[in-house]
């Protein structure tokens, strides 16, 4: 018997952790969908993977960065490799498995924070979507970036004219200046991201398509006209972690099961469950210490997502003196401890990711963000869908006070029933599955239409 070709769909996420596994859920999906999905990742993000936990049906390559063995790779030096190393050698990937018999190349699926990837496609003549793994809201917040320096909300390095809310439109729920997604460590490096982010949506306009990894009728409150006269059309196809075939974790770092184990010994609901996300420096020592001793003197059951590096910051015999009441793990197996029920409230740092887990387990947020889209997350978490609270401090009194109202507000169950089956009931899932197949019928009208069958250059 002879079987229908697969074609290739080539998905390059940025490399961190928060990007990686969404794109590899998306690839899941595409396995369903008939294609052969290959993940195209740097090789300091492709030695941590394991390529065996997806059964072969994702096809994993790796390209050099070009940085020096045990270099850095922060912000600044993936920029740098992303933009000058590794365009080359994806080149070299695509036009090889274009070449193949089995079907060709379909598209790039490329991570919007990749966006260098969309030239190179271009330049192979290759069809893209963007991929934005994140909510909808923060893409409508970069979008509206003309619309901002028109306004003279911010300057043209991105920087802040005045403080207080943007103005959105009436009766809308407004997000502080202070929130914008590139507002990170010192003004250069802000005015560095910013620069990223202009960018990053210069090249996402020449998109036909853009997937996202959120619930259909997410409220998108962050609706800034933006004056964009060529925007891809959006797809809403989340969360990814519920529509994905496999349930494997693409983990940067090794999981401690032992917390499991712990979880069963404490009372339902009793936990404090504590993870600042992997690729933000969590907090600071001075802050670590605080929070350390925040939890303490709360006398609350608690897991702690701590990395070695940071633990220099606990206070001097801590670990030994919480030994009965709290748990510190350097990395957990994060979906299966928000599934248990011996934990109450998650203390977060907001990343998408971990916010659509947390609302998918029916677990109340109390909300500290740290950098990026999480202020934005943040902000409908404890504003918009009211499912948790924030905090902005780790005082004794801003922790205890937090946790409390976290776990004593009766309703907030109720909305996290309600988001929950909005996010997650046959009506959101029916849509989500639609969505799937207007993105892939407009892939394959496009390639049918389009009149270069020789790949000299698509047709959008």
């Amino acid at each position: 018997m002879k079987y229908p070709k697969k074609e290739t769909v080539i998905m390059v996420p940025y490399p961190a952790q928060g990007h990686v596994t969404p794109m590899l859920k998306l690839a899941s999906v595409m396995v369903t969908r008939g294609f052969r999905p290959v993940v195209v990742l740097p090789e300091f993000i492709h030695r941590r993977i394991s390529t065996t936990s997806h059964q072969n049906e994702i096809l994993f390559m790796c390209i050099p960065d070009g940085l020096e063995e045990g270099a850095p790779r922060d912000f600044g030096a993936i920029e740098m490799a992303m933009e000058n190393n590794m365009p080359c050698h994806l080149e070299r990937v695509i036009r090889k498995l274009d070449e193949e018999e089995d079907g060709g190349v379909a598209c790039l699926v490329v991570d919007l924070l990749a966006s260098w990837a969309i030239n190179v496609a271009n330049q192979c003549g290759i069809q893209v979507a963007g991929f934005w793994p994140a909510m909808l809201a923060t893409y409508r917040l970069i979008e509206a970036i003309p619309y901002m320096l028109q306004k003279g909300i911010i300057s043209e390095t991105g920087t802040p004219q005045h403080q207080g809310p943007i103005c959105f439109e009436p009766e809308k729920p407004t997000l502080s200046t202070e929130d914008l997604p590139w507002l990170i460590g010192t003004l250069a490096m802000r005015n560095l991201r910013f620069m990223f982010w202009t960018r990053t949506l210069d090249r996402s306009r020449s998109l036909p398509w853009l997937i996202i990894n959120t619930f259909p009728g997410e409220d998108c409150h962050v609706n800034l006209t933006s004056g964009c006269q060529n925007s891809p059309q959006v797809y809403e196809v989340g969360p990814l972690s519920s529509h994905a075939t496999s349930k494997d974790t693409t983990s940067f770092w090794e999981e401690d099961m032992s917390c499991l184990d712990w979880l069963d010994s404490q009372d339902d609901g009793s936990v404090v469950y504590i993870s600042f996300g992997s690729w933000v420096s969590p907090i600071g020592e001075g802050k670590v210490r605080s929070l350390a001793l925040a939890l303490e003197a709360s006398g609350r059951p608690f897991i702690w997502v701590l990395g070695h590096t940071w633990r220099e910051g606990l206070p001097v015999g801590y670990l030994e003196r919480v030994g009965k009441q709290g748990k510190v793990v350097s990395w957990a197996p994060q979906l299966e401890v928000l599934q248990h029920e011996a934990v109450g409230c998650y203390l977060t740092h907001c990343g998408w990711n971990s916010t659509l887990e947390a609302i998918q387990c029916k677990k109340r947020l109390l909300c500290y963000p740290v950098a990026g889209d999480q202020f934005v997350n943040c902000y409908y978490i404890a504003n918009v869908w009211q499912v948790g609270v924030r905090i902005c401090w780790f005082g004794e009194k801003d922790v205890e006070q937090g946790i409390k109202r976290v776990m004593e507000d009766e309703e907030m169950n109720q909305r996290l029933e309600k988001l929950n089956e909005r996010i997650l009931g046959k009506e959101a899932r029916l849509r989500v599955v639609d969505n799937l197949s207007a993105f892939i019928g407009g892939l394959q009208s496009m390639r049918t239409d389009s009149p270069n069958e020789d790949n000299q250059g698509p047709n959008v």
